[in-house]
Formats: structure tokens, C-alpha cells, sequence
């Protein structure tokens, strides 16, 4: 079990967001748990100080607009300063993946892309390998519940899918990436504890898997070990007193070691 730490822009800031509140309908923006008034580069050095690998960097706008060419900017940033150090995902197509890797990302993490119309698009996967390969390529599958069963959503979680989490999907997934994430969405941001059927179902599995959701304490993240057998790496957003909560940075640590 690992902590990958991760950097979420929005308008060009750095923040943390209430994850399941995110609708472009809506005009007022998501809930914000947290802004801060520094770059995304010095969370990207913290993180290469402390030798933390595998974080993410989430570009939360929508592809497209001013607001998401503002969260590459500052996202390019972290990137320099960690290079190799800290994978990129939000927006992420055949078009701009080879960019994000040459400028810096270690990986690129795709979810919406590989779907047309609600469906798995595998020409999409496959193009997607051919360019920056497999070894490049982190699959999002965050999910929401629905009717008892776990579904991926797309467009920055707006959108269910027909995609159900399972072991068949990840066996089916396995061959185009190197790892996978997953957002327990309805938990993100809410600091109100992990989801522990997703996670327990995480820790089956025989590949590299991150989670994110829910954890704000360190009986949240012992319960991630519980649960998920040591097998699923984690990651802490709003959680953390860098980013307005409670966990200091080198006390997770620490609990890992």
C-alpha cells in the first residue's frame, strides 16, 4: 500500500472540491472545500522533496474553455518541477497526451475519452496506446452507485456510463494501461469516510490500483489496509492540512512506514 499524494486545479488554482458537485449546467460552480494561494509547483516540489511518486494532477474544467487552458498552465508548472514525478488527467485525449508526457507527466489518466456515446470505445484505447504507450496510460474509473451496483462516470462525473465495476472490466482494461484510479465520487470530498465495499472489492484485484475518497483520519487509511488486504494505494485531498484539513503530510507517512 502506497500514498500518492495529488494537486486538483480549477480556475487555475489549486483546490479541493466537493467531487459529486461539479455541473456545467449549473452555472454556480462546484462546492469548494478549500483555494490556495499557491501554485501547483510548490505542491509538485513538497511531494519531490518528500520522494512521493505516482501522484495526480486533476484538471477539473471543461476541455475547451478559458478556465481549462488555465489549469494546464499552472498544471505545466507542477509538472517542470516534478518531471517523472506525477502523472495528469482531466481533459485528456489522443490529441494532447503526448504534450502532457513530454511535459513532464509520468503518466496520462484518461476516463471520458474512451467512451463515445456511454459506451467503451476501444479504437479510442488503442490509438490512445499507440501514441504514448502503454506504460504512460493510467485508466480513471471512478464510479458512482446506482441500483446496487457501482457505474463509471464521465465528464468530470457527471455522466453515468453502462460500464459496471467489475473484475471482468479490469481484466478487460488491464492490457491498455498501467494502472488504474478510482474515485469513490459520492464520498470525494465529503471527508466522511471511505467507501469500504469499493475498497474491499479494490483489494481482489491483481493490479495497481489507487483510491480516492472520503479519508479524513488515520483510522480511515488503516481501514484501507484492513479492507483492502495492503493491495490499494490511496490518495488524500481535502483530508490533508495542506489543503485544509487535518492530516499532516509527513504524519501519513510516517503511518505507512
Amino acid at each position: 500500500m502506497e500514498f500518492r499524494p495529488c494537486i486538483d486545479i480549477h480556475n487555475g488554482k489549486v483546490k479541493q472540491i466537493v467531487g459529486g458537485t461539479i455541473d456545467d449546467g449549473s452555472g454556480s460552480g462546484p462546492l469548494q472545500n478549500f483555494v490556495s494561494d499557491r501554485g501547483a509547483d510548490y505542491f509538485a516540489l513538497l511531494y519531490k522533496k518528500n520522494k512521493l511518486k505516482g501522484g495526480h494532477i486533476a484538471l477539473l474544467n471543461k476541455s475547451g474553455t478559458i478556465e481549462y487552458r488555465m489549469d494546464v498552465k499552472e498544471a505545466c508548472k507542477a509538472l517542470e518541477a516534478y518531471r517523472g514525478g506525477m502523472q495528469i488527467g482531466g481533459g485528456i485525449s489522443d490529441e494532447s497526451a503526448e504534450f502532457f508526457i513530454k511535459a513532464g507527466a509520468s503518466h496520462v489518466i484518461v476516463t471520458s475519452y474512451i467512451f463515445t456515446d456511454k459506451k467503451l470505445d476501444q479504437m479510442k484505447l488503442c490509438r490512445l496506446r499507440d501514441i504514448v504507450g502503454k506504460e504512460h496510460i493510467v485508466l480513471d474509473l471512478s464510479c458512482r452507485k446506482k441500483d446496487d451496483k457501482y457505474l463509471v462516470v464521465t465528464d468530470r462525473w457527471q455522466t453515468f456510463t453502462d460500464m459496471e465495476i467489475n473484475t471482468g472490466l479490469f481484466d478487460e482494461l488491464s492490457v491498455f494501461c498501467d494502472e488504474f484510479l478510482i474515485h469513490a465520487v459520492d464520498v470525494e470530498g465529503l471527508r466522511s469516510g471511505i467507501d469500504e465495499d469499493l475498497v474491499r472489492f479494490l483489494g481482489t484485484l491483481p493490479y495497481k490500483v489507487t483510491y480516492a475518497g472520503g479519508i479524513a483520519s488515520f483510522s480511515d487509511i488503516s481501514k484501507i489496509r484492513e479492507v483492502g488486504v495492503g493491495r490499494v494505494n490511496f490518495t488524500i485531498g481535502s483530508g490533508l492540512s495542506i489543503f485544509g484539513g487535518t492530516l499532516d503530510l509527513s504524519e501519513v507517512m510516517e503511518c505507512i512506514r
